[in-house]
């Protein structure tokens, strides 16, 4: 939750910034919405005006439960308010770059002219001209990345403004566009781009799901899977002071794996001077790796030695792909998982028992499908303080209310799955699992301890 409040803080930080961009008729007036809900009986900012003097309400009335959800549930929003928050500061840090360099440049030709001189005045008049034509071209930069700062930070309201709308009165249709929203982030990172472009459109939430931000990974996944390294490389020189901090080394990678594609094309004077212009200054922090890269000059594309054959293969387009999506979540503020699988596993977790990977499980545990068993692999088994009795023919609780019934066979169910077959079967209880046939009178109760 500490999470959640300081990258609204930032974010509403930052949106003040734009107060003056953005038309007033496009913000909605509306009251902070607290996150921090266990003080609130309502869960809306009406609910902490002071208390008035008037008789008491019903207790009952009082939605707590469903206000308990909706405080949890926004706990689990970090991802949907940091992911726009980092797209839109990166936007504000390359247009910052470009001005300071254009800026630069500029006032470094003025300078130029006014301490040289060789310029005869026809020449300074040309050359400031074309001063002025970069700040001309810097001016309509500026406005078109101002556009899309202002759609960006229209984004990070839109999203602030759904969390605040959330409420225990709508709760229901809240949750239903929050599985919307968790369907298309699971879309976006298994390509299915298309599809999520039209679920996002459909339901009317394009500020709410990031396909901008996935489909500016599309490229450079696409790229790498041509075995292209040029847009992951122009990726990381757009990022690569957060790349350094991180301390990342996805840009030694794709530096290694061109040196050894002209390896492979058997052009060593060239792969020489590419590992001394780019792979040198990774030599104090690297020398390992770069000692292994550059022993393939001697063992060539074709070799059999184990240790440097894995180098050329394949596979390691794959692993470079794996990387840059982990780098490209994390540098977001992403989940390395889908949140599907995410939601998924959680309550799969409640339910994981050796018993769900047994033979006889029954079809209706959601374990019984592979599917399931697989994202329930990792987790831990359900802590089960007591034992629970389920009966086989109404999956309800065997309880004191629900007494179970033993059968002469020895098989268990309970007392109201058998009353019920009794009245059709004029008395008579057949075992659904051994078709042993008995009349009532002949169960025998059994009692939990």
């Amino acid at each position: 939750m500490g999470k959640v409040m300081e990258v609204t803080k930032g974010l509403k930080a930052s949106l003040a910034l734009h107060s003056q961009k953005i038309p007033k008729s496009s913000v909605i007036n509306r009251n902070p919405f607290p996150l921090e809900m266990d003080t609130l009986p309502n869960g809306n900012a009406a609910a902490a005006s002071p208390p008035q003097t008037t008789a008491p309400t019903n207790a009952s009335t009082t939605p707590f439960p469903k206000l308990t959800q909706l405080t949890e549930a926004l706990k689990l929003e970090h991802q949907f308010l940091r992911v726009p928050f980092e797209h839109y500061k990166k936007t504000s840090r390359a247009n910052h770059r470009a001005v300071e360099k254009e800026v630069s440049s500029v006032i470094s030709g003025v300078a130029d002219v006014s301490d040289s001189d060789n310029f005869s005045k026809d020449d300074a008049v040309n050359h400031l001209t074309s001063l002025v034509s970069r700040l001309q071209g810097l001016k309509r930069k500026l406005e078109e990345g101002s556009r899309t700062e202002h759609l960006q930070a229209q984004k990070c309201r839109a999203r602030l403004n759904h969390l605040e709308s959330a409420d225990a009165e709508n709760l229901s249709e809240w949750n239903n566009m929050r599985l919307k929203r968790i369907l298309v982030d699971y879309m976006l990172r298994m390509s299915y781009y298309d599809t999520a472009q039209k679920l996002a459109e459909s339901s009317n939430m394009q500020d709410l799901v990031d396909i901008d931000v996935f489909q500016e990974a599309k490229k450079v996944i696409d790229a790498l899977q041509n075995k292209e390294v040029a847009p992951a490389l122009a990726w990381c020189a757009d990022n690569k002071s957060r790349l350094k901090k991180s301390k990342s080394k996805f840009e030694f990678q794709l530096r290694l794996q061109e040196f050894i594609e002209l390896v492979r094309s058997e052009n060593n004077l060239r792969a020489i001077t590419y590992a001394r212009k780019y792979l040198a200054p990774w030599g104090a922090t690297h020398m390992k790796e770069l000692q292994r890269v550059m022993a393939t000059l001697a063992f060539k594309s074709n070799t059999e030695c184990t240790t440097y054959k894995v180098l050329f293969e394949p596979k390691q387009w794959d692993y470079l792909v794996d990387q840059f999506k982990q780098e490209f979540c994390r540098l977001y503020g992403m989940t390395l998982e889908p949140l599907l699988n995410i939601y998924l596993q959680a309550g799969l977790s409640a339910l994981n028992t050796p018993y769900c990977y047994e033979d006889d499980c029954t079809k209706e545990d959601p374990l019984s499908q592979e599917s399931f068993r697989k994202l329930a692999s990792p987790l831990p088994y359900s802590k089960q303080h007591h034992s629970k009795l389920v009966c086989y023919i109404t999956k309800e609780l065997m309880d004191t209310e629900n007494p179970p019934q033993v059968l002469p066979n020895g098989y268990v169910y309970s007392t109201k799955a058998l009353e019920e077959m009794a009245k059709k079967n004029n008395g008579k209880i057949t075992c659904p699992r051994t078709g042993f046939v008995c009349n009532y009178s002949d169960l025998v109760k059994a009692y939990i301890s």
